[in-house]
Formats: C-alpha cells, sequence, structure tokens
C-alpha cells in the first residue's frame, strides 16, 4: 500500500488536527513516523537527463538545499495548510521573510504602506535601507481605513501590515484593507505573527501573502530563528520563491526540523497562554499603579468588536503603561521573578521587555511617540507557566513599583 496515497487532505480538518498531522508523511524507507532530517546540501541525481529536468521544473524532486529540501518542505507545507494558502517558503528568520518580499514587489521609484506601530526592524529596513535604492514609504495608522485610503499613490504596490500591532496592540480590519488593496492592485502582506494561525488567517480574509517569524508562537520554544511566508496562489508562490533562491535567506533542515516539531503544540500552547494573558490583563487593569492596558481580549480594546470579528481569540500578548512611568516600568519588569526580562515573543515561557530601548531602538523617537510607543510601554508576552503562580508574582512585583 502507498501511504502517501492514503494520506488525507488536512485542508479539510481542524487546525488543532493541521498542526499534529499537515505536512507530516511517514518516511517511506524505514516508515519513520517523525520527519528525519535531510541534513545535506545536495541530492543525487540517477541520470544526466534526470538532473536536468529537476532544474527545469518538469520532474518534481530536490537538487540543492537553498532550492529545496524534504525537510524544510515539510515544515512549509504543514504552516501554509494552517494559513489556507496555497504554498509556504521557509525563510532563515522573520526578517529574511520581510526583505525577500520587499525585494520582490518593490522597485525603484515604487511606493509601500506600512502599519506604523509595526515590527522596529521592519520599519527601519524600509525607512532607512530600501530607501537607498529610491523605494518610497509611508507609515500610517493602519487600524484607520481612512489612513490607509489617504496614504495610497499611484506607484503604491505594496500594503504590509501587522495585526495585532508590535507591541500596541491595535488592531487593523483586515478585510476592508484587503478590498481596498485589490481595488488599487496592490499586494496586501500580513506579519501573522501575534496571533498565529490559530487565532487569524489573513488569507481567507483577502489577503494576498501572509508572514511569519517561526521564532516566536509557531516554534514557541526559544530555539530557532525562521520565517516562513505564505502565498494565495502558485503564480505568487513561485514569484516569491524565485526571489528567495537567488537572495539565499532560506531555511536549513534542522531549525526546520525543530520547528515542525514545534508547530505540533501550538494550538495547546496558545491556548494556555491566552488564557493566562487574559487573567494577567484583568489584574493589570484594575491594579492602582497601572494607567493603562492594551490587551484585545479586554472590553476597554479600542478594537474590541473587530477582534471578536476577524479573530478566533486575543492572543498571549499584552501591552502596559505604569503611572509611574518608565521608572516604575523598569521596577516592574526587574521584580518579576517566572517571566524572563528578554526580548522576543510566543515561548513557552512568559518573556517581558521595554520597546523603546530594546526591540524599537532603532527606530526614530519621533516616529516612535507618534506611533504609540511610548517610553514607558512594557511589553509581555505570556507563556504556559502555572497561571495562580504567575498572577502572584505579577502581584509582588506590581507592589514594588513607585506610584
Amino acid at each position: 500500500m502507498n501511504r502517501d496515497q492514503d494520506h488525507p487532505d488536512f485542508r479539510e480538518f481542524s487546525i488543532a488536527t493541521q498542526a499534529i498531522h499537515a505536512g507530516r508523511h511517514p518516511d517511506p524507507v524505514y516508515g519513520a513516523v517523525c520527519m528525519p532530517i535531510y541534513q545535506t546540501s545536495t541530492f543525487a541525481f540517477e541520470s544526466c537527463a534526470q538532473g536536468a529536468a529537476r532544474f527545469a521544473g518538469s520532474e518534481p524532486g530536490f537538487v540543492y538545499t537553498r532550492m529545496g529540501n524534504p525537510t524544510v518542505a515539510a515544515l512549509e507545507e504543514a504552516v501554509a495548510i494552517m494559513e489556507g494558502g496555497h504554498g509556504g517558503l521557509a525563510t532563515a528568520s522573520g526578517m529574511a521573510a520581510t526583505c525577500t518580499l520587499a525585494f520582490t514587489f518593490l522597485g525603484q521609484g515604487q511606493h509601500m504602506i506600512g502599519t506604523d506601530a509595526v515590527y522596529g526592524p521592519t520599519r527601519v529596513v524600509f525607512e532607512r535601507d530600501f530607501a537607498r535604492f529610491g523605494v518610497e514609504h509611508s507609515f500610517v495608522d493602519t487600524s484607520d481605513i481612512e489612513k490607509v485610503r489617504a496614504a495610497i499613490r499611484p506607484n503604491t504596490k505594496l500594503l504590509f501590515i501587522e495585526s495585532p500591532a508590535n507591541p500596541t496592540l491595535q488592531v487593523t480590519d483586515l478585510a476592508a484593507c484587503a478590498e481596498l488593496a485589490r481595488e488599487h492592485g496592490i499586494v496586501m502582506v500580513v506579519d501573522n505573527t501575534f496571533a498565529s494561525p490559530v487565532l487569524q488567517r489573513p488569507l481567507k480574509l483577502g489577503a494576498h501573502i501572509v508572514m511569519h517569524s517561526l521564532t516566536k508562537f509557531i516554534n514557541g520554544h526559544t530555539d530557532v530563528v525562521g520565517g516562513m511566508i505564505v502565498c494565495e496562489s502558485a503564480e505568487l508562490t513561485d514569484r516569491v520563491r524565485s526571489v528567495l533562491s537567488y537572495l539565499g535567506g532560506t531555511m536549513d533542515p534542522h531549525p526546520a526540523w525543530l520547528a515542525l516539531r514545534g508547530s505540533q503544540t501550538l494550538p495547546l500552547r496558545m491556548r494556555v497562554a491566552q488564557q493566562n494573558a487574559q487573567a494577567m490583563a484583568e489584574l493589570l487593569e484594575a491594579h492602582p499603579k497601572v494607567e493603562w492596558v492594551r490587551y484585545p481580549g479586554l472590553a476597554s480594546h479600542p478594537q474590541r468588536e473587530l477582534v471578536k470579528k476577524q479573530m478566533d481569540g486575543p492572543g498571549a500578548l499584552i501591552s502596559v503603561g505604569m503611572k509611574g512611568g518608565h521608572r516604575a516600568g523598569v521596577v516592574l519588569l526587574e521584580s518579576l521573578r517566572l517571566p524572563v526580562l528578554a526580548v522576543s515573543l510566543g515561548g513557552i515561557e512568559t518573556l517581558v521587555q521595554h520597546p523603546a530601548s530594546m526591540t524599537h531602538a532603532a527606530m526614530n523617537p519621533q516616529a516612535r511617540e507618534a506611533a504609540g510607543i511610548s517610553d514607558g510601554l512594557v511589553r509581555m508576552s505570556v507563556g504556559c507557566e502555572d497561571q495562580a503562580e504567575l498572577l502572584a508574582d505579577l502581584e509582588q512585583a506590581l507592589e514594588r513599583c513607585p506610584d
């Protein structure tokens, strides 16, 4: 019996089942249930004709790991199925994914629009590096569709949205932006890192492309750096794949194997982390030393109704502003005992950091302030620790903070 022929189409299953089974085909040689790590740079051909056919694309198969690898392909298939896309392209990092998309869709004299409170290096690479090659940019509050509409120019080719935004947790109406982008012939990319495909599927809301930092929720164990691009069609997938292959920002099979393994528990981890985040956000909002809390699961979130409409949950990221300002934020961060003071997010452990001086420090201070990334903002990526112990630790840290 050919086991691969009997492999179900996991696009028809729930995401909980997809996370465990999608992309994972039993090894045809030894029957290994777990995808092997094909740690090889190149692949042997049976004949010169086969080698020529594979390079020409007329015969399926692998030729060189920069251009494709079985372990990497399994990860790409798994994430593409979870996102509801045509094909996945694994990259060496989230920023490799961002830069690949920029190289694919932007050229000299063309224009992009981006979310103002986007991941710091994403904004910097457009403002500083792509601007050197004549690419124009506008960063606006994409949660206001009229600001997006006003920013469109005749030469606009790319709309790059992060929702929820990093680190303000502003939520953008993806369906409305997708309709606007398609009306004007603009490619719309959504960075779905904060939500993961468990909570949000931008392609189903009309986006052309979705991308991730695999480092975060999809891998979930703070031990891999990687990225992923998922396109809606074969045409877009082939177009981006060609650029990615020539730029060389592809993923190695070993981190691909780790990310594939980590992705199997994504729905379980996200469920627990989200429950913990909701409880922590409610505690913070009720505390007298806290000035404000931004969390999509709170009734006070400005786009709460939109969150309910386009997401399957509010996620595990919280942004907090202390009444004592930056000094109180530092005390809070340094007084927590269970959360780890470190950048990144989406790990099984709770991570806390100060964006203005860390992840978004390279941004222009005026642009940072205009995007709502104040010096007093503290970001928490809530993990899967015991909820009661996390809350008790947060309580004792808050008590140490100045008013």
